[in-house]
């Protein structure tokens, strides 16, 4: 069963977040914990403690579960509250300055449940295969006589 964490509000733009959630979706946790652990961005820290957060809810949910199995099944990072704020320029003019956030949604299974889940949404049998089609008026004529 899975388990779900989330970080809201987290004063970052969401485009240096994804940077860190592209590189540990699909990884086993453990992996992930390590790969955030010694990872230089800013970010790092708080998505470690996110994904710490989302085992601890794993293991409320599952008692007596193996966590040594669990992989990152989703991570989503989406753009929260945008402050403005005003920067003096010259002329008399003001620039506008964003400031930007985001939230973050981890969702932690065992390697085997995600397995299963993806199994139940792709269908066991095959589409059928479409007739081919000539591509040109020329070749429809060819067909025709």
């Amino acid at each position: 069963m899975e388990a779900v964490a989330k970080l809201r509000n987290y004063p970052t733009s969401p485009r240096k977040m994804r940077l860190l959630a592209d590189l540990i979706r699909g990884m086993a946790v453990e992996k992930a914990l390590a790969e955030l652990e010694f990872n230089p961005k800013h970010p790092a820290v708080p998505l470690r403690k996110l994904v710490l957060s989302a085992i601890s809810n794993w293991k409320q949910k599952n008692e007596g579960g193996d966590e040594s199995a669990l992989i990152v099944k989703t991570i989503m990072v989406d753009g929260a509250r945008v402050l403005k704020r005003m920067r003096p320029a010259p002329q008399g003019r003001g620039y506008r300055v964003r400031k930007r956030s985001n939230h973050v949604t981890v969702i932690v299974d065992t390697a085997f449940a995600a397995a299963e889940a993806d199994a139940k949404d792709t269908p066991a049998v095959p589409a059928k295969k479409a007739a081919k089609k000539p591509a040109t008026k020329a070749a429809k004529q060819k067909e025709q006589a």
